[in-house]
């Protein structure tokens, strides 16, 4: 076949003359054939690391050694990065990691791939080398693994949580029945993955453009209930899925249902601060309006409230994670209904409080909840004047 355009490219044909025999590998091979946009480009070569850092700093590449004792540099060419690694053989495997030999061997290098789609490379020539049928695969929407699914697994358990990431974008209605058997076998090893390892694969299985038949599977091998118990049906996806939702997180949430510990959750898996407070915050739908509660007043309340709750979750959001928990109820069009934006600030701070000669102390922040609760009660539409107006009343017992 013809060289694709993406390695006619002045950074790709650059490695190919510093490094002979050098191929582009992986991903970038199986989605050009996919049809699909290639985002990441990475290469190898039969040279130890140390050799091609020394060599592409020659070509004049800013080299980078970024996973040296993985074998791997990054070189960069007019700030376009491509991570070229050495061609590797396994030498011993926990389950996790592998110490790793350098070969000049491309056989070997691909045996240790995880599936067959990832297995192929291309060269300067532009041919094609797939010594495990990935091509086939790919035509055929199958996510299989190279050689024994077993091994495969034995060797780094986190392929069982790819298998699903890569079924869920490149495979069909009928997974590989082996590495169905296989990933069922394997569930126990799970157990020696790193808590990082696993959310990240989570958010990345949750990026596919549609992630419900591959979390179906992971329900009925076990791995689902293994990795994140408390996931809810696929089927909660349903009504966010259908309106183009792509926010990972929110999706996330979305699958979660209501009462989740969410902290529990967070301290598991170790999520950033920035993501346990966002899923807290799209899980305060104790007050989402009913779909039939679509007057103004109560979408007005429901903004406000999202807004004083946090501003990590718009109340759009907040519906779509009620539409899952409540899928008797007709949510269709109480997404358009909603106002812009966060909904209504609540007017009153605490220096209007001292402006009225309130004195510094708790007796402000009470006073505030409480006119802040009227102001909700109210359809949260009462202006700064009318709020204050409540707040002298309360503050003073009279009106001005």
């Amino acid at each position: 076949m013809s060289l694709p355009a993406y390695l006619r490219a002045p950074g790709p044909q650059a490695v190919f003359a510093a490094l002979a025999d050098s191929r582009a590998v992986g991903g970038c091979v199986r989605d050009e054939l996919a049809g699909l946009p290639v985002h990441d480009l990475d290469m190898a070569a039969p040279f130890p690391p140390e050799v091609i850092a020394e060599r592409l700093a020659a070509a004049g590449f800013r080299v980078f050694e970024t996973g040296l004792k993985h074998g791997t540099v990054t070189a960069l060419l007019d700030r376009h990065p491509i991570e070229v690694t050495s061609l590797r053989r396994d030498v011993t495997t926990d389950g996790r990691h592998a110490e790793v030999e350098w070969t000049t061997d491309w056989g070997e290098d691909a045996a240790r791939r995880d599936f067959t789609i990832n297995a192929m490379s291309m060269g300067a020539d532009g041919v094609l080398h797939d010594p495990f049928g990935g091509e086939a695969d790919l035509a055929a929407r199958r996510v299989r693994f190279v050689g024994e699914a077993d091994q495969r697994l034995r060797e780094d358990y986190l392929r069982a949580l790819r298998f699903f990431r890569f079924q869920a974008r490149y495979g069909g209605d009928a997974p590989d029945a082996e590495a169905v058997r296989a990933i069922r076998a394997a569930v126990p090893g799970l157990a020696r993955l790193s808590a990082e390892r696993v959310w990240s694969e989570i958010k990345r299985l949750m990026a596919a453009p549609d992630p419900r038949a591959a979390l179906r599977l992971m329900a009925g091998t076990g791995v689902l209930p293994a990795v994140l118990p408390e996931a809810g049906a696929a089927a909660r996806l349903d009504f966010a899925l259908a309106r183009g939702i792509t926010d990972v997180l929110l999706r996330i949430a979305i699958l979660l249902p209501v009462g989740t510990d969410i902290t529990a959750l967070a301290s598991r898996l170790r999520l950033s601060g920035e993501e346990a407070a966002r899923l807290r915050a799209l899980h305060a739908i104790a007050d989402a309006p009913a779909a039939q509660e679509r007057d103004a007043d109560a979408l007005r309340r429901f903004t406000a409230r999202a807004r004083i709750r946090s501003e990590a979750a718009l109340p759009a959001e907040i519906i779509l994670v009620a539409a899952a928990a409540q899928p008797a109820a007709d949510f269709t069009g109480l997404l358009d209904a909603l106002p812009p934006g966060l909904g209504p600030a609540f007017p009153l701070q605490g220096r209007d409080a001292l402006a009225l000669g309130l004195p510094h102390g708790p007796r402000i922040g009470g006073l505030l909840a409480a006119v802040r609760d009227w102001w909700l009660e109210t359809g949260a539409a009462a202006d700064h004047a009318a709020c204050l107006e409540k707040l002298r009343q309360l503050a003073f017992g009279k009106a001005s």
